[in-house]
């Protein structure tokens, strides 16, 4: 049986078993001791005892030793004991039966206790007389017979009892697992803002439930980024599909000279443009997520990278009358991606143009970062634009998200951004172990400060 609550108890059962196995050796042996530290301690008063009776009984018959020793037998009540007097080989007087123990008793030495043919022997030396206290060692063995049998009583009972008390414990210990498990049952992609909840449960359990928690905040969040990026990405899709749909249906809906239709096509060009770049973004950024872009990952300089760009990025800056300028370091090695850290770039300050007013001005500059754990660069995109408030800052890397009341776009410019720039921006730096952070004001715009790992 596979079942945790079966295992639990008979793990329990078990454990039960081997304590009572252990208990009762413990407590047998300790009744045997103790039955026979009792034995030896009657065996001794009453050796001492007939030992004093014998030499009163001397002094009153003057040295008769056959009468004393029968005098001081027959005023002892040794009970299931029995008290011999010998003087030397010769037994004098005995309260029962005497034991067969002529020869060995009068070898045995004075005041101790040794075990001869199943009796306990207890012997006292007085002059040329030996009083030696006797029993047989079956009342021991009698009484721990009925220890035994005890024992071999209540091994399976208390085990029974043991079993049905470990189940009833395992269920009532495993009931909040099976709460966990019907409210998990019942929760689905439509209710995952559902939680759950255990009341006042074992800290372990309340653990376990705060993770499930946990993990249901992280799936809730996962699905609802998920469900606003579809949201969103068929939005973007649906824009230019709707605009060469248009110009199609324009183009088509009668007879047109040579100079219409090419205007027609250039407006569908210049849309499925847009629509190709939009793909390749989302593509890109799914391939991010899926762990499938293997950087190609090599040695480079990246203030050459950053002049580079700023210089293919200055007939767009111009068109707009905005200024690009550049600073950077003698010379700043790296290892990374080439082509990705120039998409960084060129997409940060695509951005940059995108939302500076004309008559504007763009920096880039390039730095080592001082005093950091370990050795890193920094480019830094500032722009003269409107600046991005802060409640809009928090979502500024978030796919499709646009602060367009702070920085709105020209709308004469046709080829809109589609608010993933930023995304691929902050993937990029993040594939190269790096971060890249906002810092806007009203009065200054806003820089973009990309941090990479030198090494």
């Amino acid at each position: 049986m596979n079942s945790f609550r079966f295992q639990l108890t008979a793990w329990y059962v078990a454990f039960f078993a081997a304590l009572f196995l252990l208990f009762s050796f413990f407590l047998y042996s300790v009744l045997g001791r103790a039955l026979q530290a009792r034995l030896d301690d009657t065996l001794r008063s009453q050796a001492a005892t007939g030992l004093s009776l014998l030499q009163d009984e001397m002094e009153e018959e003057h040295g008769e030793s056959q009468i004393a020793a029968r005098n001081a037998v027959s005023n002892m009540r040794p009970g299931a004991s029995t008290v011999a007097i010998y003087q030397g080989k010769r037994l004098l007087a005995a309260t029962g039966p005497a034991p067969q123990l002529a020869g060995l008793a009068a070898g045995a030495p004075s005041g101790r206790l040794v075990t001869l043919a199943g009796e306990r022997v207890a012997v006292n030396r007085w002059k040329d007389f030996e009083i030696v206290a006797s029993q047989p060692l079956d009342s021991i063995a009698v009484n721990l017979a009925v220890v035994r049998e005890v024992m071999v009583f209540a091994f399976p009972l208390f085990l029974s009892l043991a079993g049905i008390g470990g189940w009833l414990l395992a269920t009532r210990s495993l009931r909040p697992l099976r709460s966990i498990a019907g409210q998990t049952r019942s929760i689905t992609s439509q209710n995952l803002h559902s939680r759950i909840e255990l009341g006042r449960a074992a800290d372990e359990f309340s653990i376990l439930a705060g993770s499930f928690n946990d993990l249901l905040a992280r799936l809730d969040r996962s699905f609802e980024s998920m469900r606003r990026f579809v949201a969103d990405a068929s939005h973007e899709l649906r824009t230019p599909i709707s605009v060469i749909r248009g110009e199609a249906d324009v183009a088509l809906s009668r007879n047109r000279s040579a100079a219409e239709y090419r205007e027609s096509l250039a407006v569908i060009l210049d849309e499925s443009k847009r629509l190709s770049r939009l793909i390749d973004d989302l593509l890109n950024l799914a391939r991010a997520d899926a762990g499938h872009v293997r950087l190609q990952m090599g040695e480079l300089y990246l203030d050459e990278l950053l002049a580079e760009c700023c210089r293919s990025m200055e007939g767009l800056a111009a068109a707009r009358d905005i200024a690009i300028e550049h600073r950077c370091p003698a010379e700043v090695p790296i290892h990374g991606d080439e082509q990705l850290l120039r998409r960084l770039v060129i997409n940060l300050l695509d951005n940059a143009i995108r939302y500076t007013p004309p008559g504007g001005r763009i920096a880039a500059e390039l730095e080592r970062a001082a005093g950091a754990a370990a050795p890193s660069v920094r480019i830094r995109i500032s722009d003269t634009g409107p600046g991005v408030p802060a409640a809009a800052a928090a979502h500024i890397f978030e796919r499709f998200y646009r602060a367009d009341e702070a920085r709105s776009r020209d709308s004469s410019q046709q080829a809109g951004g589609f608010g993933l720039g930023l995304s691929i921006v902050k993937w990029i730096a993040e594939s190269h172990h790096g971060s890249v952070e906002l810092a806007s004001t009203s009065e200054a715009g806003s820089t973009f400060t990309v941090t990479l790992p030198v090494g």
